[in-house]
């Protein structure tokens, strides 16, 4: 579903060819997409009607295809950031391009895919614990406490994100 958000919120922002499309992504992410990935996710938008492509026609080389956002991609585009169930909130590339979207998104519509997150992360914390206790391995423990350390920091960087979405909203 990522994909799916990058690529919506790019073409939210205007039109562009696939080209254009991808590289716009990789600059807002740093994520690298194929086009493997890229045009069969256009192609479903456009079957679903949430992306238009024309032909753009060029000199002395075939017509490139401009992709643009439709109302329905638009609604789709939201009902993606907002859908966050907790089976896919451990994924931080999930949780990242939704943030990356929080401009779209209403306060109390940010802090609930917060507090997804937050939830999800505090069990996975909890889980590891219990595993790391368990193991006789002391690298296997070493592992699963520093994972256990960085879900901790993300919880203070959880915080300091719902305070900037409260100040954003005043």
């Amino acid at each position: 579903m990522w994909i799916e958000i990058l690529l919506l919120s790019r073409l939210a922002e205007g039109p562009l060819h696939g080209y254009e499309l991808r590289k716009a992504v990789e600059a807002s992410t740093g994520r690298m997409l194929s086009n493997n990935s890229l045009y069969p996710t256009l192609r479903r938008f456009v079957d679903a009607g949430a992306v238009l492509r024309d032909a753009e026609d060029q000199q002395s080389k075939p017509p490139r295809h401009v992709y643009s956002i439709t109302d329905v991609g638009r609604e789709l585009l939201h009902d993606q950031l907002t859908d966050f169930p907790e089976e896919l909130a451990l994924n931080d590339t999930e949780f990242l391009a939704r943030v990356g979207n929080f401009s779209r998104l209403d306060e109390d519509e940010r802090r609930a895919v917060l507090d997804t997150r937050d939830r999800v992360i505090t069990a996975e914390r909890e889980r590891l614990s219990k595993l790391a206790a368990a193991q006789a391995d002391p690298w296997t423990r070493t592992v699963l406490a520093e994972v256990g350390r960085r879900l901790t920091e993300e919880r203070a960087w959880l915080d300091t994100l719902r305070s900037t979405s409260s100040e954003e909203d005043r």
